[in-house]
């Protein structure tokens, strides 16, 4: 017999909301490192795991919890899905609404990832255009370095539709926020040329790659200033990496992953949108179901039957995170000390630098890998990844910045070759600094061999760099 979600939701699906209440406030014992290396013991340990970035993690305590919701939606679905999913969902979105600063609940819906988010801001701008709300030609103004989802999805719906795209570059290295600022001025400006209107901004919080973080709250405002219609925030990495008040952010639009830096299964993200604007009711999910028109988070809430219990487990992750000293805040402070200090060591070590200063960056740091490598294109990029995660069981994602950007000379390391290649290296709770070490040996190590990505590039046979076999 399937057993039903535990403690607080137990009690409150039986109708004990007070009792709910009271057991939520109850202090819970400060986690230990010997729990924190428990809730992670799934991971494999053999892999130096220093990209929490990109998938994120989920606790032990997270998955059993997620478990047992899937067992009682298969013990009895009808009782579930009549019962269990809307009430718990609901306790979901306040738990968000709580982390972030939404007014209520209603300002939250969950959906699958930051993408999804992504398609139903843009779906709602292509229904604008066709609609002729907007004019043909109006503008749609991102960063260049937006993730590539997102820009599919603009040129998906909103360049198909009529929309001129114009996109900010990032200088990168990145020396200063006000670098940031000077850009995307100057972009708008190009946007808005020969009267055209710039209906939406899209705006990272935190660059995926390579990873920054942006002045959002100032870019909002300089939009604000300069009549752009609406704001889409894509904060996929955000939640977790860095505090979040969406009231004070100011955008229309903001999206954020909980499965990254959350501490949640994949999949679950949040989308706000504040109630008092009336765009809230004109926004509709891709997945037509029998809740259209019911709202977004309503709409949602039920996308057909799937598996609800990657949303059902915020509460869960919000109690585990409790019991971490400063809660999530504390959580990301030490995560930023830490990835900043691991950012330094490699640096250090590599002759180079970090791609951004320490307060540009949330959990995740940018550093310069050595020139001599030869990282000279995104397949050398993804090469040299390949090869790091199966020959030195290290995974981590590098980035090319051959290209560089207008006007921007190339940085150099202490050699006096040009940094063409970039780690991004992660820090949460079950990171260990013997993983960082591992990564800095194995790129001395290719230094010291004289690797070269042009030994990895296909040239009639495959070549693949092996580590040599120490004699006993």
């Amino acid at each position: 017999m399937a057993s039903a979600p535990h403690g607080d939701q137990a009690m409150a699906e039986n109708g004990d909301d007070a009792a709910a209440a009271a057991a939520a406030k109850r202090p819970r014992a400060p986690i230990t490192e010997a729990e924190i290396r428990a809730e992670f013991a799934h991971h494999d340990g053999a892999v130096a795991r220093v990209n929490n970035g990109s998938f994120g993690c989920c606790p032990a305590t997270v998955l059993a919890a997620r478990a047992r919701w899937q067992r009682l939606f298969l013990s009895q679905p009808d009782a579930f899905y009549f019962h269990s999913l809307q009430p718990g969902l609901a306790r979901s979105r306040a738990a968000v609404a709580a982390a972030v600063g939404a007014v209520d609940a209603s300002e939250v819906s969950l959906v699958d990832n930051a993408t999804t988010a992504a398609a139903i801001v843009m779906q709602h701008v292509a229904w604008s255009f066709a609609e002729g709300a907007f004019a043909r030609g109006d503008a749609v103004l991102m960063l260049h370095c937006t993730y590539s989802s997102v820009k599919k999805s603009i040129h998906a719906y909103a360049a198909r539709a009529g929309a001129t795209v114009v996109e900010v570059p990032l200088p990168f290295p990145v020396a200063s926020p006000a670098v940031v600022v000077a850009e995307f001025r100057a972009a708008l400006a190009r946007a808005r040329a020969g009267g055209r209107g710039v209906r939406l901004a899209v705006i990272d919080h935190i660059t995926s790659m390579p990873s920054v973080l942006i002045p959002v709250k100032e870019l909002v405002a300089i939009c604000r200033d300069e009549g752009v219609d609406k704001v889409f925030v894509d904060a996929a990495h955000a939640i977790g990496q860095v505090s979040i008040d969406v009231r004070d952010v100011g955008a229309d639009f903001y999206t954020s992953n909980l499965h990254k830096w959350f501490f949640c299964p994949s999949a679950v993200a949040f989308l706000h949108i504040r109630k008092d604007d009336p765009i809230a009711a004109q926004l509709h999910h891709p997945v037509v179901s029998s809740e259209y028109g019911n709202g977004l988070p309503m709409e949602s809430a039920w996308i057909g039957v799937r598996d609800y219990s990657a949303q059902l487990v915020v509460p869960d992750a919000v109690d585990l995170m409790s019991r971490f000293e400063g809660g999530i805040e504390g959580i990301s402070r030490r995560n930023h000390d830490k990835v900043i200090k691991m950012g330094m060591m490699l640096a250090e070590a590599w002759g180079t630098f970090l791609g951004s200063p320490p307060e540009m960056c949330g959990s995740m740091a940018m550093i310069g890998l050595p020139g001599c490598l030869g990282i000279d294109s995104d397949d050398d990029a993804m090469r040299v990844r390949d090869m790091l995660r199966n020959d030195f069981k290290v995974e981590v994602p590098i980035f090319n910045n051959s290209r560089g950007t207008e006007g921007q000379k190339m940085a150099k390391d202490a050699n006096g070759d040009q940094v063409t290649g970039y780690v991004r290296i992660s820090h949460q709770v079950y990171n260990v600094r013997e993983e960082y070490e591992v990564l800095r040996d194995a790129v001395n190590k290719l230094v010291r061999d004289g690797f070269s990505c042009s030994k990895l590039r296909p040239s009639g046979k495959v070549q693949k760099y092996r580590v040599p076999i120490p004699r006993s």
